[in-house]
């Protein structure tokens, strides 16, 4: 019988030591405060690629075409900065002035965009974001009333 006395020991100390973690923890979430992420706007455009990107949508399809059977995406990243550092100057131009006239139009749009933000949003973008929700609910309600298809399937 030693082993139940020790065990019941061991579960005592245990809850102490598990009571004390506990108030320090209560303690902690008590004076920080989580922040919740801000909601993304999906009207918002996306940030422009840069030059080394613009070269890898290139890359990758040349790589997949002389490599077929290769499937490992960090693979195919290692080999396109590998090619990208070895690359001149001159060799880097032409996906450096891609990435410019992509932010160059990045920057059109957000201005475009920012003035939109600041006139405030129209009853029309109000009732396209809120259509956007209700999609996903919209969706389930179709699963539920095409039944019988998924039945055929079967």
């Amino acid at each position: 019988m030693k082993g139940g006395k020790s065990k019941a020991a061991e579960v005592k100390r245990a809850d102490s030591k598990l009571s004390v973690k506990k108030k320090g923890a209560a303690a902690v979430g008590k004076k920080t405060a989580k922040k919740e992420k801000a909601v993304k706007d999906p009207n918002k455009p996306k940030r422009p690629a840069s030059a080394f990107f613009v070269f890898m949508e290139e890359f990758r399809k040349q790589y997949k075409e002389k490599h077929p059977a290769n499937k490992s995406v960090s693979v195919v990243g290692k080999a396109g900065g590998d090619k990208w550092k070895s690359l001149s100057e001159a060799e880097k131009a032409p996906y450096v002035a891609k990435a410019e006239k992509r932010k160059t139009e990045y920057n059109k749009s957000m201005q475009a965009y920012n003035k939109r933000m600041a006139e405030g949003p129209t009853a029309a973008e109000e009732e396209e974001s809120d259509k956007s929700r209700s999609e996903v609910n919209d969706d389930e309600e179709d699963e539920d009333e095409s039944g019988e298809e998924e039945d055929d399937e079967e």
